[in-house]
């Protein structure tokens, strides 16, 4: 069901000038999609809250229980992270210590984006990698047809099983 199982993670990229760039998003492992994400250049507690305070207004009137999955990252552990979650009521489930297996929908994601978009590219600006993310997020979303998914990118796939479940 939608937005009942949610993970999430963060990337690095680098960019020119020895500047980085860290990708948290949160997806839906109903389809996929990717509910929300922020970028910056630390990988500072507010790359994982900004994200998932959009995450929680998006699930909120989700009539399952919702889990969200991540690594054992400090991020993760950070109380504000876990109170956040039980004021939200929403389960939090972590990887096995040292096992990125635990997540691979969110592996899978990140291997995608560098091979489609950032792979054999010269190195860009912070802003030039955050807009360009930014355009494959929303690729990815709303026209990256998916086999598993009949053929239809996530968006499309949520919208047609809720018009068959009403």
């Amino acid at each position: 069901m939608p937005h009942q199982k949610l993970t999430t993670d963060i990337t690095e990229f680098k960019c020119t000038n020895g500047e980085k760039l860290y990708l948290n998003p949160i997806m839906d492992m109903f389809n996929g999609e990717i509910l929300s994400h922020e970028i910056a250049k630390h990988p500072s507690l507010e790359l994982v809250m900004k994200p998932l305070g959009k995450a929680l207004e998006i699930v909120k009137e989700s009539k399952y229980r919702t889990t969200i999955h991540s690594d054992q990252g400090w991020h993760y552990q950070h109380r504000k992270w876990v109170k956040t979650l039980k004021k939200n009521k929403v389960f939090q489930s972590m990887s096995r210590k040292g096992n990125c297996l635990d997540n691979s929908p969110m592996e899978n994601f990140f291997g995608l984006l560098k091979q489609e978009m950032y792979h054999g590219e010269a190195l860009c600006s912070f802003e030039e990698l955050k807009s360009k993310i930014e355009r494959y997020i929303d690729y990815y979303n709303n026209k990256r047809i998916k086999q598993k998914l009949a053929g239809m990118s996530p968006v499309q796939y949520r919208i047609h099983t809720s018009q068959l479940a009403a």
